[in-house]
């Protein structure tokens, strides 16, 4: 696992009316603070990378469809420095990842159907000078593949 990222396991409580489940709580040991909370989506077989921040932390929830989140440490004096990490986030693993500044991170819809993911970063996002720095989805700087692993 990459050096500070944080995983909260999901608890989806489901009755006769639907379900309920908590993402992400001001008591939590995983939460830092609040910057706002917005949702983003991904078309089936869409690869939304690369990109990173200098100052926010990200905390990603899977709500609708499955999503393969992948994370990659490039931080200087950092001890996971090139390490990879993949988690395959959504319905059928409702988990919350938390991403520290300079971590690398993208997504890939991997459902039939699009896929929501809600995201509640520690900062809000300055139109003027957003805090994101960015790379091609497919660049060879970062040692990772998008096509699906068959076999």
């Amino acid at each position: 696992m990459i050096k500070d990222v944080k995983i909260k396991k999901l608890n989806p409580i489901p009755d006769e009316r639907g379900r309920v489940m908590e993402i992400l709580r001001n008591d939590d040991e995983i939460f830092q603070k609040f910057g706002q909370v917005y949702i983003t989506t991904a078309y089936p077989d869409v690869v939304k990378a690369w990109h990173y921040h200098k100052i926010q932390s990200d905390s990603f929830a899977v709500i609708h469809g499955t999503m393969k989140v992948v994370l990659y440490d490039n931080r200087k004096g950092s001890p996971t420095k090139g390490e990879v990490n993949e988690f395959f986030m959504g319905e059928h693993n409702p988990i919350l990842v938390r991403i520290p500044p300079m971590v690398y991170h993208g997504f890939k819809c991997i459902s039939p159907d699009e896929a929501i993911m809600l995201n509640c970063p520690t900062e809000p996002y300055h139109r003027k000078k957003p805090d994101e720095y960015r790379l091609d989805a497919h660049t060879k700087k970062i040692p990772y593949d998008w096509t699906r692993k068959d076999g």
